[in-house]
């Protein structure tokens, strides 16, 4: 078996650095993923500890299917982003939100090829709100949403209520 690490891990405290800017990052969100029993099964856990998750390659791919593959995971990701926003934004805006949901599609049509366009739908269910403060809340979310921010330079994000 052979092993091979392009570079040391990092220290789970980076001290400050002019010359490293990845020293001013946070730990909030440094994660790790380390394969399990060969591979490619994986678990992948935050800095802080206390957070984990199975990620894998689908069973037709050559994985076990016993995790969310890594396309997935991004696409959760946008998700995760899109609902905290809304609850954050909520606050500012003085929504009461009851209930999300949010759908992501999107596809990866060739190997080493970026995601095609990612559509987000997300279904809001608010207390006392007109669709029209809805649509201006959820455009909100759209333009300060960090997730789907990072990746619009690569690929379209379109953020729209159901």
């Amino acid at each position: 078996m052979t092993s091979c690490r392009a570079s040391p891990s990092r220290p789970t405290s980076p001290s400050p650095s002019a010359a490293d800017p990845s020293s001013d990052v946070s730990d909030a969100y440094r994660v790790s993923m380390v394969t399990v029993d060969g591979g490619p099964t994986a678990l992948g856990s935050t800095a802080r500890g206390g957070l984990t998750l199975v990620a894998d390659r689908p069973g037709q791919a050559g994985g076990r299917g016993l995790g969310f593959s890594g396309g997935q995971l991004l696409y959760l990701a946008i998700a995760a982003c899109v609902s905290n926003d809304i609850y954050r934004e909520a606050e500012s805006w003085g929504i009461d939100v009851h209930r999300v949901s949010i759908e992501v599609d999107g596809d990866f049509p060739a190997r080493g090829a970026p995601s095609s366009p990612i559509m987000v739908v997300v279904d809001i269910q608010a207390e006392d709100v007109g669709d029209e403060v809805l649509d201006r809340f959820i455009a909100e979310v759209d333009r300060v949403a960090e997730i789907p921010n990072s990746m619009r330079g690569t690929v379209p994000v379109t953020i729209r209520r159901a």
